[in-house]
């Protein structure tokens, strides 16, 4: 039976590379995304027509979320993966600048709104002895100035991986950092946050890999995210916060 993978984010970047790429690994996948932006959702639908569906909306929202899970049960009955990609980087801003409405919206969609849909889709994944794969950051375990919002956003999504491993045998989860990738969010940091928000010192190491060519590729981790949605967490990942090039995933 085809595997069916719900990847969120996908119209661009990291979200749309993991989809690309597993339809490239598996001819028989089935998966199910989610974005705003529903024309690269239509291109995606049509390029992989009868095994790409979509739900157009903001993840945040809950109505979005259960139409989502409405659809998979109705239409494929069975979950074996999610990849929880969607987010945003926003609000990049100092420690005494703190705006509770941003960190509150912030949190809405990069980390509660995650929690939410895992709790929605745990009957399916538990059926199928599913794996959860969140999109963390190294932001979570180094600070970057200005980013402290952001970080502490995927330091929960971390702790969240290990709960879910300690507490539900029956599915594996794990948070990985996808690098440095050449995506809008890099071009927002350079043009945008970092002018405005960053010191000159934390905005240097982003515009030196970019002058330098030393952005990742979205493939490059989009392809380590597809292989542990579709090949499963190996057990004695199950929990952990990794890198995407750590060998112990080339290992496994």
């Amino acid at each position: 039976m085809s595997k069916v993978i719900v990847v969120t984010g996908t119209s661009r970047g990291i979200g749309k590379a993991i989809v690309d790429e597993l339809m490239i690994m598996d001819p028989n996948v089935v998966v199910y995304g989610v974005a705003r932006t529903e024309a690269a959702l239509k291109t995606l639908s049509t390029q992989y027509n009868g095994r790409f569906f979509y739900v157009t909306g903001d993840i945040s929202k809950s109505s979005i979320q259960r139409e989502l899970v409405s659809a998979i049960t109705k239409q494929h009955g069975r979950c074996d993966a999610l990849v929880a990609n969607a987010g945003v980087l926003e609000p990049v801003a100092p420690v005494d600048e703190y705006n509770q409405d941003q960190w509150l919206a912030h949190f809405n969609l990069n980390f509660f709104s995650i929690v939410f849909l895992v709790s929605q889709l745990l009957p399916l994944l538990e059926e199928t002895r599913g794996n959860v794969v969140f999109v963390s950051s190294g932001a979570s375990v180094k600070h970057y100035y200005g980013w402290s919002c952001y970080g502490a956003a995927k330091a929960a999504l971390n702790s969240y991986a290990q709960a879910l491993a300690s507490e539900k045998s029956r599915i594996r989860s794990i948070a990985v950092a996808p690098g440095v990738v050449n995506t809008q969010m890099q071009v927002d940091i350079r043009d945008t946050f970092g002018p405005r928000s960053m010191t000159p010192e934390a905005l240097k190491r982003f515009t030196d890999l970019q002058e330098e060519g030393q952005l990742l590729p979205p493939n490059v981790p989009g392809a380590v995210y597809a292989a542990l949605a579709l090949n499963g967490i190996p057990k004695e990942l199950n929990g952990i916060y990794i890198r995407y090039d750590d060998p112990r995933l080339a290992e496994s």
